[in-house]
C-alpha cells in the first residue's frame, strides 16, 4: 500500500471512529497511506490542511475520511455540511463515489454538480439536502445564484482539489464567487499536485493558518517507475507506438497525446491494425466520456488515448504503461501523466516519443525532475518493418474521420 508511517500503522491509530475504520477495511484499505497517516491526524484537530500530493498518493481518503468522521459526531442539522470543489467532471463524479462508498453504513448523501449534465436533474437532488456537494466551480456557482433554497451558508468543510488546475482553467472567477458565499468560520483543506503562485495566493486568502504536508518531493517520480525516452523522426512517431503498443500486449496503457483529433485518430489507426484502444477527450460528452472509461476499466479495451485534460482525476487502479506520443510543452504535465503508473508501491513504465520538434520541452523535463533517463531499446530497422501496414491503416483512419466529420 505504499508508504506507511512507522508508529501509525492502521486506520484506527489515527483517531477515526468505528465504523468509518470498518469501511475502510471494506474497501480493502488496509494501511493508511503517508498522506493520509499526515493529514488524519491534523484535520481531525480541526486545523486547515495543504497537502502537496499527486493523483494515486490517496489524497480524496485524506480529506474525505476527516469530513465523515466530523459529520458523525455533528449535531443537526447536517445538509450542505461539506463542499469539495474539483476542476474536472470525472474527478468529482469520482469523489463523489467514494465518499458515498466510505459513508455508506451511515447514509452519506452526495450531490455531484458539474456541466454536461441537466441542472434540473441536479435541482432534485439539491432539494433532498445532501450533506456532501462536490462539483466544478462552475456549475456549483450557477446552482448558488439560480436553484431555489440551494445556500452554503452553514458550511463546515470547504475542499479545493488539484487547486493548482482549478485556478488554471477559466474557474477562478466562479472560485472566488463561491468564496464570498460561504461562511468564514469553516474548516479548508487545500491539495495540489504543485506549489504555484495562484496557488499560494489562494492558499492565504482561504486558510487560517494551515498546516503543510507534502506527500513526496517537489517534482519527484516514484522509484517503481521505470522512464525511457526514443529520440525519433517525426513521420516514424505512429511506428513506434505500434511496435511498443504490439511488444507490451496484453499491457494497459494510456497513450497522451496533444490534441482531441489525434486521440481520435490514433484510436482509429491502431484498431484497424487490431489493437483495443479507445480515445476519451474534452470534446466527447458526459456519457461518452464515462462510457469510454468503463470500456478501459473493465478490460475491453486496454489502451486508452487521452489529453491532459483527461489525465488527471481518472479513478484507473492500475495501469501498466504511460506513453507520451506528444511531449508536454509544460513540464509539470509530464509529472501527473506517468503517475498515472507505478502507483501505490506497484511497478510501471513510461516511454517518451521524442521528436526533433520536441527536443526543447523534452529537455526541461528532465531538468524538472534532476534525472537523465535511459533511451529506449529497439532496433530501427525491425520498428520501420511496420511501416506499411501502419501507413494503411493511417490512410484508412483519416477517411473513416473524413465521413464522420462529414455526416
Amino acid at each position: 500500500m505504499g508508504e506507511e508511517n512507522e508508529e501509525t500503522k492502521t486506520f484506527k491509530d489515527l483517531g477515526l471512529s468505528e465504523s468509518l475504520v470498518e469501511a475502510c477495511e471494506k474497501l480493502g484499505w488496509k494501511n493508511p497511506l503517508k498522506i493520509q497517516t499526515e493529514a488524519i491526524p491534523l484535520a481531525l484537530e480541526g486545523k486547515d490542511v495543504i497537502g502537496l500530493a499527486q493523483t494515486g498518493s490517496g489524497k480524496t481518503g485524506a480529506f474525505a475520511l476527516p469530513i465523515l468522521h466530523a459529520l458523525l459526531e455533528a449535531p443537526r442539522p447536517k445538509d450542505f455540511f461539506a463542499c469539495v470543489l474539483s476542476p474536472t467532471r470525472e474527478l468529482a463524479i469520482q469523489i463523489a463515489e467514494q465518499f458515498e462508498a466510505l459513508g455508506s453504513e451511515i447514509g452519506v448523501k452526495c450531490a455531484v454538480l458539474v456541466g454536461g449534465i441537466d441542472m434540473v436533474q441536479q435541482s432534485i437532488k439539491i432539494a433532498k439536502q445532501p450533506h456532501i456537494i462536490v462539483g466544478t466551480p462552475g456549475r456549483v456557482i450557477d446552482h448558488l445564484k439560480h436553484t431555489k433554497g440551494f445556500s452554503l451558508s452553514r458550511l463546515k468543510y470547504l475542499v479545493l482539489d488539484e487547486a493548482d488546475r482549478l485556478l488554471n482553467e477559466d474557474f477562478e472567477e466562479s472560485l472566488n464567487e463561491i468564496l464570498q458565499m460561504i461562511p468564514r468560520e469553516r474548516r479548508t483543506f487545500l491539495f495540489s499536485a504543485t506549489m504555484t503562485k495562484k496557488v499560494q495566493k489562494l492558499q492565504r486568502v482561504c486558510l487560517r493558518n494551515p498546516v503543510k504536508i507534502e506527500a513526496s518531493s517537489k517534482y519527484s517520480t516514484v522509484d517503481t517507475l521505470k522512464q525511457q525516452y526514443r529520440f525519433l523522426p517525426a513521420k516514424h512517431k505512429d511506428c513506434y507506438l505500434v511496435y511498443i503498443l504490439t511488444e507490451m500486449a496484453g499491457s494497459t496503457s494510456m497513450v497522451f497525446t496533444r490534441t482531441c483529433d489525434a486521440t481520435r485518430l490514433l484510436a482509429l489507426i491502431l484498431r484497424n491494425l487490431g489493437l483495443k484502444a479507445i480515445p476519451i477527450n474534452g470534446h466527447m460528452s458526459q456519457s461518452k466520456r464515462l462510457g469510454a472509461l468503463n470500456k478501459f476499466k473493465s478490460g475491453e479495451c486496454n489502451i486508452l488515448l487521452c489529453t491532459d485534460v483527461a489525465s488527471r482525476g481518472l479513478d484507473i487502479p492500475t495501469v501498466d504503461m504511460v506513453i507520451n506520443y506528444d511531449i508536454p510543452t509544460n513540464s509539470k504535465d509530464y509529472i501527473h501523466r506517468v503517475g498515472r503508473t507505478a502507483r501505490a508501491g506497484r511497478s510501471g513504465v513510461a516511454i517518451s516519443l521524442v521528436n526533433q520538434y520536441e527536443l526543447e520541452w523534452y529537455i526541461q523535463i528532465e531538468k524538472l525532475i534532476g534525472k537523465k533517463l535511459p533511451e529506449y531499446p529497439a532496433q530501427e530497422e525491425e520498428v520501420l518493418l511496420l511501416e506499411e501496414r501502419v501507413g494503411e491503416a493511417k490512410r484508412l483512419a483519416v477517411m473513416v474521420k473524413f465521413y464522420i466529420e462529414l455526416s
